[in-house]
């Protein structure tokens, strides 16, 4: 999915599921803990206006393969007690795709 087609659905959206559509248009593996707190890091560098969002592992999965996998990664963030590794939202305007997009996950 495209992150035109994430904002599609829902202008506002959790920084998982940016960071995971990001990832599917590069072509990276979104399953990355460093490569998310780095691209948190980086939303806040840039200036992006980002709120906390509380956000339920059991339920923020779905019913499908992905789903399972991202219920795991969102455990795994849990574990963690620093700002970068929280779930933020995140309204998707276009300076923000542009902020999104300047990530390079060269830098992770």
């Amino acid at each position: 999915m495209t992150l035109e087609e994430l904002r599609s659905k829902a202008f506002f959206q959790n920084t998982i599921d940016i960071w995971i559509a990001f990832c599917e248009e590069k072509g990276l593996e979104w399953y990355d803990l460093n490569g998310y707190r780095s691209f948190i890091r980086h939303l806040n560098n840039n200036g992006a206006k980002m709120q906390k969002f509380p956000l339920c592992i059991k339920e923020s999965g779905g019913l499908y393969e992905r789903g399972r996998d991202k219920t795991k990664f969102l455990e795994e963030l849990s574990k963690l007690s620093s700002d970068d590794a929280s779930a933020y939202t995140l309204k998707l305007s276009d300076p923000v795709l542009e902020k999104i997009r300047l990530f390079s996950a060269g830098r992770i």
